[in-house]
């Protein structure tokens, strides 16, 4: 007589992730609720400009400089065609800072890929092998944080401009400044990688690894890379928001976007004369909304930093 036997499912990710601390944490936090839907939806809106905007900001034909000023829809004298208003070349505001986000947000996004990317690589490095590549990857790091950001912007566009030309540098504006940014802030990952990865290379896991004879570039990126994730994610969030201040203030100096391709730094310089005017929608508005995205990030990126420190976990 066989006996019944019983067959446990292994529960799928998804079950996992509902069951976790994050998304109990997630259900319980109605700020960090709305920040991640205000956050969703400006960046299904920027990318979804071409579809979702009135007007196309890049496109000539569309812009009447007779329609330039038109105050938004809740001043007295505003054009039922624009709802925000427009900016001093007579765009509409409401497209332009469509726009602008996807712009920022490109940058924010790609500057830190590469932060992370070379970061992340240096700061397994300097934690894993130790010794000479340490001292001589942190000090790499210690030279560049003693570069502000805008230090290398200056130099990097000052060379560009002078070797290949203005034109060249606004045509190429987005992949410079993330170039820039990332090249400049890229030792933020590597020392929190570092941290991360001297904690995880006594560990038993690490010693059983290399008994088996595993080569130390795989038990960098295969074993000892997952159990740093934690603090990359959390840094990522603060970096993302970094990144796009950074960029909204290298426009507004003029080091940044071009007017013809607009981001929301060089929208807020764009306006920012025209305040005293009685124009100031045209940078205010653009400045509302970096104001929002940024303190969005920010709020959900301090809601997962309590959330990923085990120090706070409450069971």
């Amino acid at each position: 007589m066989s006996t019944p036997t019983t067959t446990t499912s292994t529960p799928g990710r998804w079950e996992r992730f509902r069951d976790s601390y994050v998304w109990y944490s997630f259900k319980r936090d109605r700020t960090a609720q709305l920040c991640l839907a205000i956050f969703l939806c400006m960046v299904v809106a920027a990318f979804a400009s071409p579809l979702i905007a009135p007007t196309d900001p890049y496109d000539l034909r569309q812009i009447d400089i007779l329609d330039s000023e038109l105050p938004p829809f809740w001043i007295d004298g505003a054009d039922d065609r624009y709802m925000l208003g427009t900016d001093a070349q007579g765009r509409d505001l409401w497209s332009i800072v469509l726009y602008g986000t996807r712009v920022s947000l490109l940058i924010g996004f790609g500057a830190v890929i590469l932060q992370a990317l070379i970061g992340v690589t240096f700061g397994l490095m300097a934690g894993y092998l130790g010794g000479k590549t340490d001292a001589i990857l942190m000090r790499l790091a210690d030279i560049q944080l003693s570069f502000s950001t805008l230090m290398v912007a200056i130099v990097v566009g000052a060379v560009v401009k002078a070797t290949l030309g203005s034109a060249f540098y606004s045509q190429y504006a987005v992949i410079m400044l993330i170039l820039i940014i990332g090249l400049a802030e890229w030792p933020q990952y590597a020392r929190t990688v570092r941290a991360s990865v001297l904690a995880e290379r006594s560990k038993e896991y690490v010693d059983a690894a290399r008994v088996m004879g595993l080569r130390s570039k795989r038990i960098m990126f295969r074993h000892v890379l997952p159990n740093t994730l934690s603090p990359i994610f959390v840094i990522s969030t603060v970096q993302i928001a970094n990144a796009i201040i950074s960029e909204a203030a290298l426009s507004f100096l003029g080091l940044g976007m071009p007017e013809t391709h607009p981001s929301l730094g060089s929208l807020i310089k764009a306006g920012f004369d025209y305040i005293q005017s009685g124009s100031w929608w045209i940078t205010l508005i653009p400045g509302a909304v970096l104001v929002v995205l940024v303190l969005s990030i920010n709020l959900l990126g301090d809601w997962l930093r309590d959330v990923m420190n085990p120090r706070l976990y409450k069971g």
